[in-house]
């Protein structure tokens, strides 16, 4: 029940640190690119990687099951899950695992932008066109 609700606490912080962000990017640089969600995915996968490093095994401040899941898949998955998916192909590339994680990176750019495309398409045909962004 503790890991539930670790990650219910954690995705609630990250949640709202990234509206806030996303706010606070839009205010000072504009809506014209996505610079706070640019932001968000690079503190995020700075974020999840540091923590990581710092609080696994052999780590120099160790923590338990229930910190780690707080911080790296409730407030780091509520931030962002590009930090989940550059964590992963970090591990990937770090286990010798090149093509792996190159497989996994263009799909999931090609399969994510298709799933988008798609769910666009599918919402164009209910009448409401647009980009829904």
């Amino acid at each position: 029940m503790a890991m539930w609700l670790a990650v219910a606490l954690g995705g609630a912080v990250g949640s709202v640190g990234r509206y806030g962000l996303g706010l606070l990017a839009a205010r000072l640089w504009g809506e014209t690119f996505p610079w706070g969600t640019l932001l968000i995915n690079i503190l995020g996968s700075f974020v999840i990687t540091l923590f990581g490093a710092l609080t696994g095994p052999g780590g120099a401040i160790p923590a338990g099951a229930v910190p780690r899941i707080f911080v790296m898949v409730g407030i780091c998955g509520g931030f962002t899950t590009f930090s989940s998916f550059s964590l992963q192909t970090l591990a990937l590339l770090q286990a010798g695992e090149p093509a792996p994680a190159m497989l996994y990176v263009v799909l999931s750019v090609a399969l994510c932008l298709l799933g988008a495309f798609l769910g666009w398409w599918l919402g164009s045909l209910a009448g409401h066109p647009g980009s829904g962004a």
